[in-house]
């Protein structure tokens, strides 16, 4: 292959879906553009679906088109409402609105008839090999497969077996309906597939009416076709399907047909997708339910803080390519960090206290001082900080013996104290374990807001909260859930266990300023040199919760390295 050819594969351009449909379009393939977004409710959406989202309804709006939503509920031993209506809620968030709701069930019948069409066509039998023989008959990807032995039945006797099969005379397993196609395709899905198996278990939405259901690969194509789908877009692990696809839509659908084209999904390391493996982490505890601020599930995303404007923006950087990739997670973070640095009201929170008393400061003098929301958002508005003798800092901002270029307390040394005062460290007390308990200073009265009439400097600034009404809180910080990369790449229920980050999340029980009293889930903050938070859902007036979205810099890679 020439460098040149070779290039080109590995950067196929981003808008590579949209050039195609303008190909279509100028060719008047199509006069008009629809997409669908047809995820399977049987778990919920993460951020590889984010991608997908962002592609179909980013195409509908360029093309002023239409997206619709499509539940893929073939398989009612793993589907649930409670995922339909997740799944909902997602794609709203995200900040796309579908055009209609779609269900693969809303097809049972059309799709029964195309079977039945199959069959009439001499193109489709019902198979009595069972699935281990139905694997030796398949062949291999070097050896072609053999032809069944039930493949010649006539069309009388696959229509009446069908029709059997639908009543509930056979044993699930016991018979297949199969389409006929090439057993010696180089395709392995070519080979004769499976289009309906017997199942009996009851529909969310069909309930028992039906107790043979068809595989997704009949399904999706012809549930697009009847939908009026131009453009099907997929992830690549399909492109193989695509012959499959255009087999049942030429050989049972008239007039205009959709196109599937498949693009690159998201890998994102560090991350696990596999909606079995999430649910065994549900299953097991490991996690808080699909919504755990650990997960990569977008409700988990959301919950923790991460902006949605952020994820369209990261699936944006990334781009479209049918190149395989892996995103390094610190690039998402990077999206979130930059969103919330722009959006975020600033606030004062101490996660490891330790107390400050200022002993030259009066007893009963409290001062309140006023401080803006966001440096760059007037809009934001101010708030009013309470300041009195006592207060909350964090305990890594004293040393008692400072390492080489430390600029924050330790003693004999000033720091500014943040839109308030200089104080000088005189001394600490320590408690029964010898831990610092206290730490003890002085301030100069002359310093109110920051900066010495005199001139002179310090080189470190601290944040605080006022000790006598600061509200508790408890903080919940997170991390990583794995310490490996390709945490999909592990088999096994030990894999999770053995490569489970032990820090990805740690409760610290902190103190906030006195204008946080009042937070409500889903508002956002930076709390001032810590990071992003995101006030959690398992807040109440009488226990507030902040979850960690995102560091204020990116610390895991160099955790990771080191």
């Amino acid at each position: 292959m020439a460098i040149d050819e070779i290039k080109n594969e590995e950067n196929i351009s981003s808008n590579f879906i949209h050039e195609f449909i303008d190909e279509d379009l100028a060719n008047g393939v199509y006069s008009r553009i629809q997409t669908r977004f047809p995820p399977e409710p049987n778990g919920y959406l993460h951020i590889g679906h984010a991608k997908a989202i962002c592609i179909n309804f980013g195409v509908k709006e360029k093309y002023r088109g239409i997206c619709n939503l499509r539940l893929d509920d073939t398989n009612p031993t793993k589907e649930d409402t409670e995922y339909v209506e997740a799944i909902e809620e997602d794609i709203k968030w995200l900040g796309f609105d579908y055009d209609n709701v779609y269900y693969a069930s809303d097809y049972f019948d059309f799709l029964y008839e195309c079977a039945i069409k199959l069959i009439k066509k001499g193109k489709a039998f019902v198979c009595d090999l069972t699935p281990e023989e139905q694997r030796e008959y398949r062949g291999t990807l070097t050896e072609p497969g053999k032809n069944s032995p039930y493949r010649d039945r006539s069309v009388e006797e696959n229509l009446e077996l069908f029709e059997r099969m639908t009543n509930g005379e056979f044993e699930a397993g016991s018979k297949v309906l199969r389409a006929k196609i090439d057993m010696a395709s180089p395709n392995l899905n070519m080979r004769d597939p499976i289009i309906y198996r017997i199942m009996f278990a009851s529909h969310h939405r069909t309930g028992d009416k039906w107790c043979v259901y068809p595989m997704y690969d009949f399904a999706h194509p012809l549930s697009d076709a009847c939908e009026k789908v131009t453009h099907s877009l997929c992830s690549l692990e399909f492109e193989n399907h695509r012959p499959l696809y255009n087999w049942f839509v030429n050989e049972l659908i008239e007039g205009e047909k959709p196109r599937q084209i498949e693009f690159a999904r998201m890998n994102l390391n560090y991350t696990l997708t596999s909606k079995r493996k999430c649910l065994k982490l549900v299953q097991d505890g490991i996690v808080d339910g699909w919504n755990d601020p650990r997960m990569a599930t977008l409700s988990g995303m959301r919950r923790r803080g991460y902006p949605a404007e952020a994820i369209r923006q990261f699936c944006e950087k990334i781009g479209v390519s049918k190149a395989y990739s892996v995103i390094d997670f610190a690039m998402l973070e990077s999206c979130v960090r930059d969103n919330l640095n722009q959006n975020s009201p600033r606030a004062m929170a101490v996660i490891d206290p330790i107390k400050l008393i200022i002993d030259n400061y009066p007893e009963d003098k409290s001062e309140e001082i006023e401080v803006e929301y966001h440096p760059d958002h007037e809009e934001y508005g101010k708030r009013t900080v309470p300041f009195s003798k006592e207060l909350y800092i964090e305990r890594d901002d004293f040393m008692i013996e400072p390492i080489k270029k430390y600029r924050r307390l330790y003693p004999g040394n000033e720091v500014r104290l943040y839109k308030a005062y200089f104080v000088t460290c005189t001394g600490y007390d320590l408690d029964e374990n010898g831990e610092v308990a206290a730490v003890h200073c002085t301030y100069d009265p002359e310093t109110f807001g920051g900066d010495a009439p005199d001139g002179r400097k310090v080189k470190g600034t601290i944040h605080w909260v006022n000790a006598k009404d600061c509200v508790q809180a408890e903080v919940r910080l997170y991390d990583r859930l794995f310490n490996v990369e390709n945490p999909s790449d592990e088999e096994g229920v030990s894999s999770f266990e053995d490569n489970l980050n032990p820090d990805s999340l740690v409760k610290k029980t902190a103190y906030v300023e006195r204008a946080l009293g009042d937070t409500k889930p889903g508002d956002k903050y930076q709390f001032m040199r810590l990071g992003y938070f995101c006030t959690d859902t398992d807040s109440t007036n009488e226990k507030i919760v902040f979850n960690r979205t995102v560091a204020l810099r990116d610390s895991f890679n160099k955790k990771v390295n080191n």
